[in-house]
């Protein structure tokens, strides 16, 4: 398993926007055949703040994930959202439910 968590940092101004199209890619994330799991996450003590954390069963699937449409609308989409550049970070699942 491959498991990522992705940082983000939203502008104000732009919270609604990035959470309507997060929430679409995820529902469209969770779909794809090999997505394990794919949470949301908003900050408690900033709330332009975003964890996204996504399993997949492999590194290939996880690899096709960013060849479907509905992650490529979602990057396009929210690259003029963000505060700065996203970050992305890579795990092996060592305890996972």
């Amino acid at each position: 398993m491959l498991a990522t968590t992705v940082i983000i940092h939203v502008k104000p101004e732009c919270v609604e926007d990035f959470i309507k199209i997060t929430l679409y890619n995820n529902e469209n994330s969770r779909k794809e055949p090999g997505n394990v799991r794919f949470d949301v996450l908003q900050s408690n003590d900033d709330p332009t703040y975003f964890t996204l954390y996504e399993v997949y069963k492999t590194a290939e699937d996880a690899k096709a994930h960013k060849e479907t449409e509905h992650y490529k609308k979602w990057r396009d989409t929210v690259e003029p959202y963000m505060a700065c550049k996203r970050q992305g970070i890579g795990h092996t699942p060592l305890a996972f439910d």
